[in-house]
This record gives C-alpha cells, structure tokens and sequence, in this order.
C-alpha cells in the first residue's frame, strides 16, 4: 500500500450500517404500483444503483421499514444470494429513497474519511472480492453473513479523500462513457426495430400490402447452416492467447453483438468438434430457460448446446435474421415451454420455425438501410469492451496505489 494510504476497519469509516427487513415485514401481496422502490439483486449489477426496474412499497409501508431505508449517497450490500454484490445510490439517482430487501443492508459512510464511491470500487477489486467473500468456501461464515459485526471488521486502504475523489472520478468517467454508449446503442436498436416494423410488419414501403415476391418459409430456407452448440470434454480454460470466445447465455444480456464472453475454449477444445464453429455475423438464439434471447457473433466462434446459431445464407441479412428472431422471441420461449420443464427447444424445431421471407431485392434494400445502425452498435460495443478491460486493469493498481492519480494525469500529458 501506499505511504498516504492507511489501512482501516470498515467500521472505523462508516457512520451507519442497517440490515433489510426481515422477510415477513414486505411480502409480495405488500407492492403497489407505484410508490418508494424496493431493491433486489438486479438493482445491485454495476458500481452504481441499476434503476430499470423497481417493486414499490406504498410510502405508509416504507416508513414502517425506517432502518431499512436507503438515501442518496448510501451504500448497499448483498448478504446472501449473489454474493459479493455492491452498490451506491448517486446523488442524481431517480429516487431520493429505496427500501432495501431482506437480502441486503445498508450503510452511510462519515463524509469526511470515505467516499461511497471510493468503497464500493474497492470492494469491486479483486483484493475487495476476496475479503467479503472470505471463508464463503469454507465451513467458516463469510465477511457478509454477520454485516452488523464481521462485515465491519474487514480492512481497507483509506487514502486521504481527495486521493479518494481522483480515483474515483477517474473509473467513474470510464463508467460514464460505457453508460453513454449503453444507451446510444439502445437508441439505434430502437430505431432499427422502427424500420423494420415499418418494412416487414406495417408494409409501408409496399403502399401496405405484403408484396406478392415474398414467400412464406422456415428458418432453415434463410440459414446455410443452423448449429446447436455443444461444451467439449476438453477443457474449457480462460480468454488468453488465440483461444475462440465460448458464447453461454449470460454473454447475450443486454446486447446486440459478442464482444466478449466470460469463457473461452482452449484451440484443442476447439479442434475436437470444429464443426460447432460459426462465423462472424451469424444469428445466436437462446433455445432453454430464457428462450428467445438473441445476438450476433461479431467474431468465429462456438456457444453451449442451450444455444442454436443461424449461420446466414448468401443475399440473406443477418441484421433482418436479427430483428425476425429479436420479434419473435416471446414465440420461441411459448415453443420451448411446451411439453417440457427444461424449456429446451432442439434443432429441428427450432429449425421449422414459420417466418416470411423478403425477395431478395428488397432483402438487399433493408440491409442496406440498417447496416451503419449495426456498424454503429458494434463500434460502441467494441469500444466498451476495450473501455472495461482498462478499468478493470486500473481498479486493483489504484486501490493499491501500485499507480497513482499524478501517473494518470502525467500518462495523459504524455498522450497529448
């Protein structure tokens, strides 16, 4: 550590630390529309507060919960469940008060010794990971499972706080700028999703008629190839070196194209069964569980067997193969529930899956027209994934102080 860092107990910088209700005080006949949000797990996936979705509590309900109200500025834990979760409510969140949930607590740092921000991107790095999981393995009980006490007992670097605000803002621009094109891509999907209703739903370029050219076909008709993917008896081993990206369902959240995966196969893993490979610009559809997930490989690659893969023909787009799937994925999930617990829909199902298939004239028109929305997706998921790697790099030196804020600022100068 650092000559300025000191090394504190949690509890040495915290003014405040409050559990969640116990489960009896909000069930779920307690939500209403609309009111104060409770938090769950979902809300806890980055540094700060995720706000897409919300149970509420009516405002009666939530001031009888008065310790287990979280305000602008607080931090909050998961204790059980996912493990390890850690967020901070911002000071421009979209409520000024949430409830936090029986898995969880709360606390509020003392102002003048902790950033919340500077805490929760500690506990983010792989040192922070380790401490409150600690002992989570073992027949001993985790830093999180008695928040009130051991959680407190934890130790952390303590720069002073305007060390703490430097390294802060510094990984909370590189968050800013993943958020901003989190949400311009959300936006040109949106409007992609737009054109292609107009085109292949409301037929508007057509004066709304569906063109006598079109026929109706299956899935198979527009795929030179449909791969249901399968994991290797090899071992599956971490991204490093030429290994090819292994798509699993949780690389397909929230995104249009995989740039990256939290799993790679080994070139052996690979070779032992290349004909699961696919190439860039083919169609991954989620065929189990959350059936009717889709994305497109932006690079070769191969997926697990709960996914089937469109590998495009010649003259057909991948980006209306795309958005037919994206259309249809409440379809897809209705065909991989039937007659079976596992939702699992197999190849030659999925395969006769009914769509409508454009002359390949207007195919070339559409894609045309949408292709710089997608080159625009892929830049910006790109570019996020690069913009990840480097703050996941920075976290663990800063809070280290193996590199400094001054070196930041110099390396920049330098850039110049």
């Amino acid at each position: 550590m650092g000559m300025n860092y000191r090394i504190l107990r949690v509890g040495d910088v915290i003014e405040e630390i409050a559990m969640g209700p116990f489960g009896s005080n909000i069930k779920v006949d307690c939500f209403v529309p609309t009111g104060i949000p409770v938090l769950n797990g979902r809300n806890l996936t980055g540094f700060t507060l995720n706000e897409d979705e919300f149970h509420y509590v009516s405002p009666e309900k939530a001031s009888s919960l008065k310790r287990a109200i979280a305000s602008r500025g607080d931090v909050v834990i998961t204790h059980r469940g996912t493990l390890g979760q850690i967020s901070y409510i911002p000071e421009d969140s979209k409520h000024e008060k949430y409830v936090v949930s029986q898995s969880q607590f709360r606390l509020r740092c003392k102002a003048n010794e902790m950033l919340p921000a500077f805490m929760v991107y500690f506990f983010h790095s792989p040192y922070g990971q380790h401490l409150l999981l600690s002992n989570s393995s073992q027949v001993g009980v985790p830093a999180l499972a008695r928040p009130s006490s051991t959680f407190q007992e934890l130790e952390m670097p303590v720069p002073p706080i305007k060390v703490q605000k430097a390294i802060s803002d510094t990984l909370i621009a590189l968050d800013n700028k993943i958020d901003n094109n989190t949400k311009i891509n959300h936006h040109l999907e949106q409007l992609a999703q737009a054109i292609f209703k107009s085109w292949f739903v409301d037929f508007e370029p057509f004066g709304g008629v569906l063109p006598t050219k079109w026929v109706a076909g299956v899935i198979s008709d527009i795929a030179s190839d449909i791969v249901c993917g399968k994991t290797p008896s090899t071992k599956v081993v971490e991204n490093f070196g030429e290994a090819i990206p292994f798509i699993t369902i949780p690389d397909m959240h929230g995104i249009v194209y995989v740039t990256s995966t939290e799993r790679s196969l080994s070139e052996a893993g690979a070779k032992s069964q290349s004909n699961k490979t696919v190439p860039p610009n083919s169609v991954c559809v989620s065929c189990i569980a959350t059936a009717g997930l889709v994305a497109i490989t932006s690079v070769l690659s191969q997926t697990n067997q709960q996914i089937n893969t469109i590998v495009c023909k010649d003259g057909i787009s991948p980006y209306f193969v795309y958005l037919t799937m994206t259309g249809m994925s409440d379809h897809i999930n209705m065909l991989g529930s039937s007659g079976s617990a596992t939702n699992n829909l197999n190849k030659g199902q999925f395969s006769k899956i009914e769509l409508v298939i454009p002359e390949s004239d207007d195919m070339s028109k559409f894609d045309s027209l949408v292709k710089p929305l997608f080159e625009d997706i892929k830049l910006n998921q790109q570019e996020n994934a690069r913009i990840t790697e480097t703050r996941d790099a920075l976290l663990p030196r800063l809070m280290s102080s193996e590199i400094s804020v001054t070196d930041l600022a110099l390396e920049k100068i330098n850039d110049n």
